[in-house]
């Protein structure tokens, strides 16, 4: 069924249950394993670049060693991702380059907001899925460490033939 599995990662909290979310479905399904990480071009790092050179690529710096503890991590897990950094509007560059790879599932996580903030920005999960042709999971369930290792053996004895 999901033979690419596209997991959107920013580092936080959020991004490591959907990391594990994706990984756990992955190795379940033998599905390749793609993590993504997003540099968004905000007003504001624009105006923190003019008026700071260097902030851009400090921006950078910052998602390249989230994207490598990312990549380790799944190496840890038995996957072997492809990892990809892209400087954008978060939205259309998930959905983008879930196209560019034929994606057949994204996993993002779920970031709480506030009613006015989820107003002033728009609905990322409404937004993203005008953008992409494949199936969107938004992973919500956090799961003590315990309670992984146990999933990931299971997920581990059922990929083996």
């Amino acid at each position: 069924m999901y033979r690419k599995i596209l997991l959107a990662y920013d580092g936080s909290v959020e991004g490591a249950v959907a990391l594990r979310e994706g990984a756990l479905l992955a190795k379940r399904l033998g599905a390749k394993v793609f993590l993504l990480s997003v540099v968004a071009e905000s007003g504001g790092m624009l105006m923190a670049e003019a008026a700071h050179g260097g902030a851009v690529a400090h921006q950078i710096d910052t998602y390249k060693a989230v994207l490598e503890r990312g990549v380790a991590r799944l190496k840890q897990l038995g996957l072997e991702p492809v990892a990809r950094l892209v400087q954008g509007e978060p939205t259309p560059a998930i959905g983008a380059v879930a196209t560019q790879i034929g994606a057949d599932l994204v996993v993002i996580g779920h970031h709480r907001q506030n009613p006015i903030a989820r107003w002033l920005s728009g609905s990322t999960r409404a937004q993203l899925s005008d953008y992409l042709t494949c199936s969107l999971l938004i992973a919500r369930n956090p799961i003590s460490d315990e309670a992984f290792a146990v999933e990931l053996a299971q997920a581990d004895r059922a990929a083996q033939p």
